[in-house]
């Protein structure tokens, strides 16, 4: 009968281990599902570096690099949810004679606000006002003006496997005089993920920019790879993707390196 027991404890305690094991791995594949999800119910601060090394109908030397710290809050119980992002910039030119002049500083500050209006495990969309403030140093780094418009965000992840979602924006200069430089600009981001399995996964996250005001544009294709790392209720997400516009009219990014870390703060 003690052996019996025993027997049971035994198996009790290995059920009990290879339940907590498979809670484990279930929590490691929700956050790699959630870790790419803009509008996921979560604080998050992210930190994105765009490098461009080569721009079309521009001199050969010429580069930008921009680093865009964002943050994300969710409001109202997850309906709401507020991202303001800031970028860092740096803009380099070649003279007459070659060297290159850098000029570096803050651009303008944009935040927008979503209204969740479908926020589910496995679909996530939101609609909501954009603004930008002129807080740009340099005039080269921003319009000088405020604008104002409209953001679209969508995430699916019907699949373990597969998310895909898209990011839409619109925005364009408001107020000024007459005679200021004026900007209008529409934005698609469609972003793909293929989870690889253990946190790693392909992605694509490209920003499809149209500049209505100036008539130039630039449409790249991505790809990249990223690691979800989960440390109790925090997530890393860090990733590095190339990417090359197929098209491109006036002077824009023809070839970029995107990568980042994204850090989510799970609730307790």
């Amino acid at each position: 009968m003690k052996n019996l027991c025993f027997l049971v404890m035994i198996c009790f305690s290995a059920f009990n281990l290879q339940a907590q094991k498979t809670n484990i791995e279930d929590d490691k594949a929700k956050a790699a599902t959630q870790a790419n999800n803009p509008l996921a119910d979560m604080t998050a601060l992210n930190i994105h570096n765009y490098y461009v090394s080569k721009l079309s109908d521009a001199p050969a030397a010429s580069y930008l690099n921009t680093t865009w710290i964002r943050f994300a809050k969710p409001l109202a119980d997850g309906k709401l949810l507020l991202r303001v992002s800031a970028p860092l910039s740096s803009i380099g030119s070649p003279d007459t004679v070659g060297l290159v002049n850098t000029i570096s500083g803050l651009g303008d500050v944009n935040a927008f606000i979503s209204y969740n209006f479908i926020s589910n495990a496995k679909t996530t969309m939101g609609i909501g006002p954009l603004v930008a403030a002129p807080t740009a140093t340099q005039s080269e780094i921003g319009v000088g003006q405020w604008q104002t418009g409209l953001a679209f965000v969508t995430f699916f992840a019907q699949s373990p496997q597969i998310q895909f979602g898209s990011l839409i924006t619109w925005q364009t200069s408001v107020g000024g005089k007459e005679n200021d430089k004026r900007a209008q600009i529409a934005a698609f981001q469609p972003f793909y993920i293929w989870q690889l399995g253990k946190g790693t996964y392909l992605r694509g996250a490209p920003i499809w920019v149209f500049d209505i005001e100036n008539d130039a544009y630039h449409l790249p294709i991505g790809l990249g790879i990223g690691k979800v790392i989960k440390v109790e209720h925090t997530v890393f997400n860090l990733f590095i993707e190339p990417q090359y516009s197929m098209l491109t009219a006036g002077s824009q990014p023809q070839f970029q390196l995107f990568s980042g870390i994204n850090i989510q703060f799970m609730k307790n």
